[in-house]
């Protein structure tokens, strides 16, 4: 097959960790008889010191006109000064909502090998596999009203609003039951309808989409009691339904169970062209020494392949070719332990490539 594909390195390790995908992906063409050409363009802060802005017209036209898109991270310290609207993040918010990507798709999967890396006792962790699913373009981060004011006594107030349509919920259920039926059929759908009328109607809602999807079971579960049940059972969950800010503190937590945040990737969906990136973030205090760990962005390079192309049979290549890259003990410093081998970021790009041409 042929396809155009947008890489936007950013800022921070972005641009070292998305070279490494790309590396990667190149191989998977060369090995399997595709053709993949890669567009570059601007995003996030090395934008915004180009041209002033973090999401040039440019790169938006580059995204929208490619087959898929492949993101590295944007921010750091150096903007964070700036005006709220001009901030690095701001790119991620534009880029959600000129694409369309109203899903957010992070599996939170353990690899065996990586047990002793996190927190967690390993009788707690072992056999980690689930999928947060968030909502990425309405609720609390796109309602309006939403600003700062002066108050009339003095001092301000800041002010966002929670707000969700019936059809905004609609079609995440849809993804998240979808989803789960390719998996163990469970979802568990997570808001606070005790107290917000917004939550009300998503669990009114998600229950009703159930019933279009008879085969894969459907719990509720406050949010708050999810944050809790993370940590004390985490196998218990297979899909997470979550609204946007919900999910995105959730995704965190169930990354972390997993040993480190470097390793974990994630799809975002919409009608049209989809976004791939590493659920971390641009780590400005190791860019450009070569000790980023690659792998959540070589992994999001095979969601691509997989929920963009369908192409599963080289998705799963590529995650073979990473789980025996981690079997033959190459670590980066994030996830080494001793006996392991420790190896930066393009040489642990080079040993996937190399498993993946075996």
């Amino acid at each position: 097959m042929k396809a155009r594909i947008a890489v936007l390195a950013g800022d921070g390790v972005g641009r070292e960790i998305v070279p490494e995908a790309v590396k990667v992906l190149k191989a998977v063409a060369a090995r399997y008889g595709h053709s993949f050409e890669f567009v570059a363009g601007d995003v996030g802060g090395h934008a915004i010191d180009k041209v002033g802005v973090p999401l040039p017209q440019e790169t938006l036209s580059i995204a929208k006109q490619s087959d898929a898109v492949l993101l590295g991270a944007v921010g750091g310290p150096k903007w964070e000064g700036l005006e709220y609207s001009l901030r690095p993040e701001r790119a991620l918010l534009g880029l959600r909502e000129q694409l369309g990507l109203y899903a957010n798709l992070r599996p939170a999967k353990l690899y065996p090998m990586l047990a002793d890396a996190s927190t967690l006792r390993r009788d707690v962790i072992e056999r980690i596999d689930m999928l947060v699913i968030r909502e990425l373009t309405g609720g609390i981060y796109f309602g309006k009203p939403k600003g700062i004011e002066k108050m009339p006594g003095g001092g301000e107030r800041g002010f966002n609003t929670e707000v969700y349509t019936t059809e905004e919920i609609r079609r995440i259920a849809v993804v998240a039951f979808e989803a789960a039926r390719k998996r163990r059929k469970k979802v568990t759908s997570v808001d606070k309808a005790n107290v917000l009328e917004s939550s009300e109607l998503w669990r009114r809602v998600v229950t009703e989409v159930q019933k279009d999807y008879a085969d894969v079971a459907l719990s509720h579960i406050y949010v708050d009691n999810c944050a809790m049940q993370l940590v004390r059972n985490p196998r218990q969950f297979d899909v997470l339904l979550c609204n946007n800010i919900f999910g995105d503190i959730l995704s965190d937590e169930a990354a972390m169970l997993t040993g480190s945040i470097g390793m974990l990737p994630s799809a975002s969906i919409g009608a049209k062209v989809g976004l791939f990136e590493p659920i971390h973030g641009s780590a400005p205090d190791i860019a450009g020494k070569n000790i980023a760990n690659p792998i959540a962005t070589i992994a999001s390079a095979a969601m691509m392949l997989s929920y963009a192309f369908r192409l599963e049979k080289e998705a799963e290549a590529i995650e073979q070719a990473i789980l025996k890259t981690l079997e033959q003990g190459l670590r980066t410093k994030d996830i080494h332990a001793e006996g392991m081998r420790l190896v930066g970021t393009t040489e642990m790009g080079d040993a996937i490539v190399r498993n993946l041409a075996s």
